[in-house]
């Protein structure tokens, strides 16, 4: 038996045998071994005590009674009011069951006490199980209930490959709106890359030219003449962004989240993740570990280049920023699962697993990177030189101001997202197994290419009106995707599911608030890079006294 819990609140689950269930007699089964994403996903696994044996049907038989006083009656009827239901495993394979059900006025209460399980079987292999909940009985204080079961085996066609295709949804996953969410973004990408490469293209022509012909003008004339635009600020544009500590620790962060994101939708597509339990938390983890590094190249080689000294500090910052934020969101709502007493509390034991992997795999990983980024790129190799004074930032329509650039970033990245991030909801916080991962490799894609664009046309305007403050606008406007996402999150919880409770709302708001961050600081990374490139271009074509 794996857990029994309410029906609308999936992360809400508790021991089975925390209801006064009874246990069969048979008493021991095979080792059982427990995985780290088990662990942190509350997965119980208890002996049943039913004795099942490959091939040797049951005929219906009592397995234990259980002796119903008031405190045992009250606990089932709590479990029936709140539509609580079990799974259970046979051979790794789920099933679930309801635990009872209450009549139509809601004074009378019953409890399934049958258990009819069908098993097929193909060579030596269970490949299909079938449960029936059956013998309903009404819940009178202070009687006997017998609890029984049967097993019947039959011969199935289905392949041991096969057998958990029967649990996808192929309706739900490969419907006509979810292929057409695809190719809407794509259109859509296609239409931003045709509006930045003709935006820059004929813009960047006509600077170019107005630049040449200034050059070619006599002094008196250039005195005369109105310069303006982004080549004014060449002295400025590449001078250190304000708090180059965080920012670099950020972008190196982003820059690890997304490899994380490319390899696990790599590894998910070519492995069946979903026919095993915990296996794609288990897989994140260790990617995420394994990829220190990329951190540490990326934040310790910005910092170098901006001229940092503290570069120890930054690289501790830049290993702990997303763990912390993930342990700390996991370590408050763990004390509510403590109160709850809910299988998702974490083990003691599995916290100081994760904190050793913090500190013993992900530090010096991220210090092999730090050190590598700092010598291998680290020099300040800037096209035109940095000004020893800080030009001032000129006056400026209201709609160019960095604070508005970057609220209205971040929409056209969450309109390409935002259909698959209802898929990728329904699938974590309902019950459909999410196994499409091309889309979602297809939609990583079209996300990083909407977002470089966005952010590349937002810097242009940014610098045509003379201001110099990129860095932080390309991130933030990138970023503030995270805030859509969020919002989404709540119109989500509130019109497509019927979470309640403190636990489940805690845990949904908590886990949402760190999937936005870390898909904000992901876009952020994507954009600053993009915008780095465009930036360092435009000012090595244009010539500079």
């Amino acid at each position: 038996m794996n857990t029994v819990g309410p029906y609308h609140n999936r992360q809400e689950t508790y021991k089975y045998f925390s209801l006064p269930f009874c246990v069969g007699s048979k008493r021991s089964i095979g080792h059982y071994h427990e995985t780290l994403g088990e662990a942190l996903q509350g997965v119980e696994l208890e002996f049943s005590g039913l004795d099942i044996k490959f091939k040797d049907d049951v005929m219906p038989a009592t397995y234990c009674e259980i002796d119903l006083d008031k405190e045992k009656r009250d606990a089932f009827v709590y479990a029936i009011k709140n539509h609580y239901w079990y799974q259970m495993y046979i051979d790794d394979l789920p099933i679930w069951g309801i635990v009872g059900e209450a009549d139509e006025n809601g004074e009378d209460y019953y409890l399934w006490t049958y258990k009819k399980l069908e098993i097929g079987f193909n060579g030596n292999r269970i490949v299909d199980v079938n449960l029936t909940s059956e013998g309903k009985v009404k819940l009178v204080p202070n009687t006997k209930i017998q609890m029984s079961y049967s097993v019947k085996w039959k011969k199935s066609d289905v392949k041991f490959e096969d057998r958990f295709d029967k649990y996808l949804d192929p309706s739900f996953f490969q419907h006509r709106i979810h292929w057409f969410s695809i190719f809407n973004s794509f259109m859509m990408v296609i239409f931003l890359v045709g509006l930045v490469s003709m935006i820059l293209m004929r813009t960047l022509r006509k600077d170019y030219a107005r630049y040449s012909k200034e050059e070619e003008m006599d002094d008196m004339d250039r005195d005369l003449g109105d310069e303006y635009g982004w080549k004014q600020v060449h002295g400025d544009v590449f001078r250190p962004s304000s708090h180059p500590l965080i920012f670099s620790s950020l972008i190196g962060s982003g820059c690890q989240i997304f490899a994380v994101s490319f390899i696990v939708i790599i590894v998910a597509m070519i492995e069946d993740l979903y026919t095993e339990r915990g296996s794609m938390l288990s897989t994140a983890i260790f990617v995420y570990a394994a990829t220190s590094p990329v951190n540490g190249y990326f934040g310790g080689s910005l910092y170098a280049r901006q001229g940092g000294r503290r570069w120890i500090k930054q690289m501790f910052i830049g290993a702990f920023l997303i763990p912390a934020m993930v342990c700390g969101t996991a370590f408050f709502i763990n004390f509510i699962a403590i109160y709850y007493h809910a299988s998702r509390a974490i083990p003691f034991g599995t916290m100081v697993a994760v904190c050793c992997i913090c500190f013993f795999v992900i530090l010096p990983l991220n210090l092999v990177g730090t050190i590598l980024g700092r010598n291998l790129s680290g020099q300040p190799n800037f096209p035109c030189r940095v000004n020893a004074v800080p030009r001032p930032i000129p006056e400026k329509k209201w709609f160019m101001e960095p604070a508005v650039i970057v609220c209205l970033g971040g929409i056209l990245p969450f309109g390409s997202i935002f259909i698959e991030m209802y898929f990728i909801f329904t699938s974590f916080w309902a019950y459909k197994i999410y196994y499409v991962y091309g889309f979602m490799m297809l939609v990583l894609v079209i996300l990083c290419i909407v977002t470089v664009c966005v952010t590349i046309v937002c810097t242009y305007f940014l610098l045509n009106a003379e201001d110099y403050r990129w860095q932080w606008t390309s991130f933030l406007s990138a970023a503030s995707t995270a805030i859509y996402v969020y919002m989404y999150s709540f119109y989500y919880y509130f019109f497509k599911t019927k979470m309640y409770g403190l636990f489940q709302t805690s845990f949904y708001f908590g886990y949402m608030a760190v999937f936005s961050t870390a898909l904000g600081i992901m876009c952020g990374a994507i954009g600053y890079m993009g915008t780095s490139a465009f930036v360092r271009k435009i000012y090595t074509n244009v010539k500079i006294d």
